[in-house]
């Protein structure tokens, strides 16, 4: 396999950094029914554990996104990692409910902390291509996806006492993040002067954003309250046991890797608007077949429903950032951040829904979702590519012809 080349090295790494970061995203998640398993939590209480990392998350992401506006703070990216990975590493030492609570929204900070800086520094890694940005969002994704197998080959051998060894990760992110930043310390520099010079410009487009957020807050809901509960309801209708249900959560995480790679793919043949749109449009029949389609072929449904849901994930980002080009960072916290994460504040509604009947009826309500972002998008345009400063022209020396021509 050929090394990457110089270009394209600082955006590597930043994938990379993402993919050990958004493991602690997934592990959530994917920790739920060992919960159940090992406390006897109920649906209730363990999306209790789901909310913990979302809510103040979701709260604290968009003034992280603010103050990266406002400051260029690079060193966030290894310190959120580090502390991302800690809180969750310790969800298994507690046997208090409260600590478990604490110590996992202790991990939502540091995952909060490290997307809108993230998402900064990877577009000017990235040089605005949508294709790059789709990349390091995959990144992303293979975190989300992996986390249910790390969390598999750690719990299921040693019980919830072994997450200790889940901070594994986050120490091999922080120095993929430190190694990202030095390679991209100058084009930090020239970008963030560009930002304060763009200060008060009046372009930005905040009833475009406020519209974008509102659909992500939608496709948010439906894939953290998925998360959380799919390795559950999988194993209710298919069988199977734990295996059954890790596998069903897995092909969740991975259909999202091979959604965002389409997405950045097709940005570059479409407008990104148009390719939300008709993502939105298909994640309403994905839904509807989780939701009702029986056996195996569930599996299908839900990798079909992973994918509508993250094609849009990267153009997301994007969008937020070109309609919002003063506020790169706020735009950040927020597409990236805080409409993702505000999806756990719903999982305890679910849960309670799924004790008081079944999971089905529980899950039946996210088929509408998808479709209110759709009417959402609609009225949406493509936003102006926000400019970038041409690369300095570099003087040549005289040819000696030419000199010889003016004596």
């Amino acid at each position: 396999m050929s090394k990457p080349s110089p270009r394209n090295r600082p955006l590597t790494l930043m994938s990379l950094g993402h993919t050990c970061v958004d493991v602690y995203q997934g592990a959530v998640a994917a920790l739920v029914p060992y919960f159940v398993s090992e406390r006897a939590y109920t649906y209730a209480a363990a999306s209790g554990i789901v909310l913990a990392a979302s809510l103040l998350s979701s709260v604290v992401q968009p003034l992280f996104g603010a103050l990266t506006d406002r400051w260029a703070m690079p060193w966030l990216l290894p310190v959120s990692t580090v502390v991302g990975g800690v809180g969750v590493a310790l969800s298994g030492v507690f046997d208090s409910y409260a600590l478990t609570l604490v110590v996992v929204a202790v991990s939502g900070i540091g995952v909060a902390a490290y997307h809108p800086e993230a998402a900064r520094v990877a577009r000017v890694a990235s040089r605005g291509s949508h294709t790059a940005m789709g990349w390091f969002s995959l990144g992303g994704n293979i975190g989300f996806a992996t986390a249910p197998l790390l969390v598999a080959a750690v719990i299921a051998t040693g019980g919830l006492r072994a997450s200790p060894l889940l901070v594994v990760p986050a120490l091999a992110g922080a120095a993929l993040c430190a190694a990202a930043l030095r390679e991209v310390k100058a084009p930090l520099a020239a970008t963030a002067a560009a930002a304060r010079a763009a200060k008060g410009t009046g372009a930005d487009d905040w009833a475009s954003f406020l519209r974008l957020s509102g659909a992500i807050v939608c496709r948010s809901i439906v894939f953290v309250c998925l998360s959380a509960f799919i390795a559950l309801y999988v194993r209710e209708r298919v069988g199977g046991g734990e295996v059954a249900g890790t596998a069903g959560l897995f092909v969740l995480y991975i259909g999202g890797a091979v959604g965002t790679v389409i997405g950045g793919r097709l940005a570059t043949r479409y407008s990104r608007v148009a390719v939300v749109r008709w993502s939105y449009a298909l994640s309403v029949l994905a839904v509807a077949g989780v939701v009702f389609v029986p056996g195996p072929l569930l599996y299908g449904c839900v990798a079909l429903t992973s994918a509508g849901l993250y094609v849009p994930f990267s153009l997301h980002v994007t969008l937020g950032q070109d309609y919002l080009p003063s506020r790169v960072g706020t735009a950040s916290g927020v597409t990236l951040g805080l409409t993702v994460s505000v999806g756990g504040v719903a999982s305890p509604l679910i849960g309670s829904l799924a004790d008081a009947t079944s999971l089905r009826t529980a899950l039946a309500p996210l088929i509408v979702l998808p479709a209110i972002g759709w009417l959402l998008l609609r009225p949406l345009r493509e936003p102006a590519e926000p400019e970038r400063p041409a690369p300095v022209p570099v003087e040549e020396p005289p040819r000696a012809d030419t000199v010889r021509g003016r004596r």
